[in-house]
């Protein structure tokens, strides 16, 4: 039997397009979340519970903050981050940091000004990361599973919303993508949490914009744009509004800024399938 140019070309089209879709299977969530938004309209005052992949370059909640105030001049939102290098989900005493008269009771405002909040609980919402690899990790996997169900049924016995912060990928490791986004996706699933698909926005913005960095030299933690990135996906999760357009840019230029923006809306416009 001969083979024709043109089989060899169909064959080679066929060939091409199994394997982009094993690399799409490899970046994108397969797993469909069930919750789409926190519930009882957007927290103002958010607990950020995880690791370095929040505190570089700051901390997220800082942008976060910047990025509503933005939006709405009127807003008041609050964040404290509580992070431990390298730390997974199961190293956190969570029940502790809502002890009476703890984490939260008072702010700084102004000119170093300190402001006593009402006694009571002292936040809305939760945002809870594991370890960088501890959701797909063979021996750590069933821990995040475990404490995912743990820390979240403790935030709600403290009348605040548990969510889940889906981190990214090592720059030198995308098949992480798929592989952590549905982990995260499932625990929400199991949990009835709402999760922020942070590592999701990445995968979309190389896919857009290979020259772009978003990661520092260790191929692991976040530039300022990795930041702002991620920012901007928890604001457009939480807040169920686009960030496309918000004046707030992190200091990074208008085109970048606004790149980032639109990646971000449309990242949780797909997730969610909003």
């Amino acid at each position: 039997m001969s083979v024709t140019s043109s089989s060899l070309r169909n064959i080679a089209a066929i060939v091409s397009l199994l394997l982009l879709t094993a690399f799409a299977n490899t970046s994108g969530a397969q797993v469909k979340p069930l919750r789409s938004a926190p519930g009882g309209g957007a927290p103002q005052s958010i607990l950020w519970v995880g690791n370095s992949f929040f505190y570089y370059n700051n901390s997220m909640h800082n942008y976060f903050i910047n990025i509503v105030k933005a939006a709405d001049a009127q807003a008041r939102p609050r964040g404290v981050s509580v992070t431990i290098s390298g730390s997974g989900m199961d190293w956190h005493d969570l029940e502790s940091y809502f002890r009476p008269n703890g984490i939260g009771r008072y702010s700084f405002v102004g000119d170093n000004e300190i402001v006593f909040n009402k006694p009571g609980r002292q936040f809305d919402a939760v945002i809870m990361m594991d370890c960088s690899q501890c959701p797909i990790h063979p021996q750590l996997k069933g821990s995040f599973h475990e404490f995912a169900k743990k820390q979240g049924d403790t935030v709600v016995k403290n009348g605040a919303r548990p969510v889940l912060f889906m981190s990214w990928a090592y720059k030198d490791k995308p098949e992480m993508t798929g592989m952590l986004a549905d982990a995260y996706t499932t625990a929400g699933n199991n949990n009835d949490m709402l999760v922020i698909p942070a590592g999701l926005a990445f995968a979309n913005a190389i896919k857009k914009r290979a020259d772009l960095e978003l990661y520092q030299p260790d191929k692991r933690h976040p530039t300022l744009a990795g930041t702002y990135l991620a920012a901007s996906t928890a604001y457009a999760t939480l807040y169920g509004k686009s960030p496309v357009g918000n004046a707030y840019t992190a200091g990074l230029d208008a085109a970048t800024a606004a790149f980032l923006q639109n990646v971000a809306q449309e990242t949780v416009q797909d997730y969610f399938g909003r």
